[in-house]
C-alpha cells in the first residue's frame, strides 16, 4: 500500500508559533495596536480589545463589522417616510438652543439684538431677513419664551421623528415667515399702527407645528382633539388680550396645515416629488402675498404724496 507523505507545515495561525519560531506574538486589536486582545470578533476573526467590542448576539463583534452591518442594513421608516433615527431630536433642540441664546443676547445688549432683528412690516421691505429672524427673538418676560419652547418641546419631536429632519425643518422655518406674512398682509396697511409696531416671537412658528401635528395625528388614526382644543384656546388668547399679534398665529397656522396635509397625506410612492412641490408652492406663496402687500402699500403712498 502507499501512502502520501504529509506536505509541508502551513504558517501558523495569528498568535501562535511553529515549533521553531521562538515564543507566540499575542494577538492585538487592529484599531489599538498597543492593546493585547484575546477576544476575538465573531464576524472577521479580528482581535477586539474591549473598547472595540460589542454584544452580539452570539459572542462579540468589533466596532468595524457592527458599523457595516448598519451600513447594509434597510434604513426603516415611519409611516409618513421620517427616517427612525435613535438618539436625541436634534433639529428640535438646535430650535430650542437658537432661541434661547438670541433671548439671552436681547436681554445682554439692552435691547439692541431686537431691534436689529424684529419685524415691522414698514421695514420687513428693505430688510426681508426679519421676516424669519423675529421668530427666534422674544420679549423680556421669560414667560413668552417658556411657552413657546414648551410648545416647541411637546410637539416637535414627534413631527421631526415622523416626517424627517428635513422636512420638519422647512416646516418650522416656513410656518415662522408664514407668520410675519400673516402680520404683513392683515396689518391693516400704511396707515394703521401695526404697519410700525414690531412683532417677536415663535408663536406663528408653534403655530404652523400645531396645524401640522393636527393633520398627521388624523393621518395616523390617533385622538386629535386635545390638539384642536389647544388651537382654539391659544388662538383666542390672541384675539381679546392686547399686545398679542394673532395675525401672526393666523399665518402660521395656514403655512402649517398645507404642509402638513402634503407631507401627511402624499401617495407613498410620490411623497418626495409632492413634498419638494408643497415645500416650493409656499415658499412662492408666502412671496406673492409679501410682494403683492408692499406693492399695494407703495401706491397708496404715491397717492397720498
Amino acid at each position: 500500500m502507499s501512502t502520501t507523505p504529509p506536505g509541508p507545515p502551513g504558517p501558523p495561525a495569528y498568535g501562535t508559533a511553529g515549533p521553531h519560531d521562538g515564543p507566540a506574538v499575542p494577538p492585538v486589536c487592529p484599531r489599538h495596536p498597543d492593546r493585547v486582545s484575546y477576544v476575538r470578533c465573531q464576524r472577521c476573526g479580528r482581535p477586539a480589545c474591549p473598547e472595540c467590542q460589542r454584544p452580539a448576539a452570539v459572542g462579540v463583534q468589533c466596532v468595524d463589522c457592527v458599523r457595516d452591518a448598519a451600513r447594509q442594513a434597510p434604513t426603516q421608516r415611519t409611516v409618513l417616510g421620517g427616517k427612525v433615527r435613535g438618539g436625541p431630536p436634534v433639529v428640535t433642540f438646535t430650535i430650542i438652543g437658537l432661541c434661547v441664546v438670541s433671548w439671552i443676547l436681547q436681554l445682554v445688549t439692552g435691547g439692541t439684538w431686537t431691534s436689529m432683528l424684529a419685524f415691522a412690516p414698514w421695514i420687513g421691505e428693505l430688510q426681508p431677513y426679519r421676516f424669519l429672524t423675529a421668530a427666534f427673538l422674544h420679549s423680556t418676560s421669560p414667560v413668552h419664551i417658556l411657552f413657546n419652547m414648551y410648545a416647541l418641546w411637546i410637539t416637535g419631536p414627534f413631527l421631526e421623528q415622523m416626517l424627517g429632519r428635513w422636512r420638519f425643518t422647512a416646516l418650522y422655518l416656513l410656518s415662522a415667515l408664514g407668520g410675519s406674512v400673516g402680520y404683513l398682509v392683515l396689518a391693516g396697511g400704511p396707515t394703521s399702527d401695526a404697519w410700525l409696531t414690531p412683532v417677536v416671537g415663535a408663536s406663528g412658528a408653534v403655530f404652523g407645528l400645531f396645524g401640522a401635528i393636527l393633520l398627521v395625528l388624523r393621518r395616523t388614526g390617533r385622538n386629535a382633539m386635545q390638539i384642536v382644543v389647544l388651537i382654539g384656546i391659544n388662538f383666542a388668547i390672541g384675539l381679546f388680550f392686547p399686545g398679542i399679534a394673532w395675525q401672526a398665529h393666523l399665518g402660521g397656522l395656514v403655512v402649517g396645515l398645507a404642509l402638513g396635509a402634503a407631507y401627511a397625506y402624499a401617495p407613498k410612492e410620490r411623497r418626495a416629488l409632492v413634498s419638494v412641490g408643497a415645500t416650493v408652492v409656499v415658499v412662492v406663496a408666502l412671496v406673492v402675498a409679501a410682494w403683492l402687500t408692499y406693492a399695494s402699500a407703495d401706491q397708496f403712498g404715491h397717492l397720498v404724496g
